[in-house]
């Protein structure tokens, strides 16, 4: 057995930060299900406070938090815990983000919404087994659209700011952020 299946075995401490209430209670059922001994926060705040008290073996942390950047939390955890395995979830990724979770210590990167099992094959894929890719991954157009939207929200929701940094015609944009969001 590997020493990462002795950790398997012997801790399945999982803590899990999400500032969506609903999506963090619906996850924490299906883990605690799973055999998890599951810890929630739902602010920066408080998943640096549940690390720094118990350290857990594996964590799910939302990238975009209300207090903050969920990168803090996943800082801390591999300062305290080097081996800890942890997922980083966002609607809004991109490759910067995803470079730093991975030299912070995760050992995944996934768009929500994800499931329990994605998230479950993410935390517990080693050396060469690589996860299986989701079922329903988010299409073209929609990872576009939610590229538009983090542009536009770092903008301060200025529609010429974010034309122009996306160089894109203003007009195109407000036709865009009018129409809802593709599947």
């Amino acid at each position: 057995m590997s020493d990462f299946d002795d950790l398997l075995q012997s801790d399945r401490t999982l803590l899990l930060v999400d500032d969506d209430k609903v999506f963090l209670t619906r996850l924490e059922r299906a883990m605690v299900k799973r055999g998890f001994d599951v810890r929630i926060a739902d602010t920066v705040a408080d998943g640096i406070a549940a690390v720094n008290a118990i350290p857990p073996a594996f964590a799910v942390v939302d990238l975009r938090l209300e207090d903050g950047n969920g990168l803090q939390v996943l800082s801390v955890l591999h300062e305290k815990r080097p081996d800890a395995r942890a997922v980083v979830l966002t609607g809004y990724g991109n490759i910067a983000t995803a470079v730093t979770a991975v030299k912070l210590g995760a050992v995944d990167y996934l768009a929500k919404p994800a499931d329990a099992d994605d998230v479950i094959n993410a935390l517990l894929a080693t050396g060469e087994k690589h996860p299986e890719p989701p079922e329903n991954p988010m299409s073209a157009d929609r990872v576009r659209w939610e590229h538009i939207q983090r542009v536009y929200e770092l903008c301060d929701r200025n529609v010429s700011e974010t034309a122009r940094r996306l160089n894109m015609h203003r007009r195109t944009l407000q036709r865009i952020l009018a129409k809802r969001a593709p599947r």
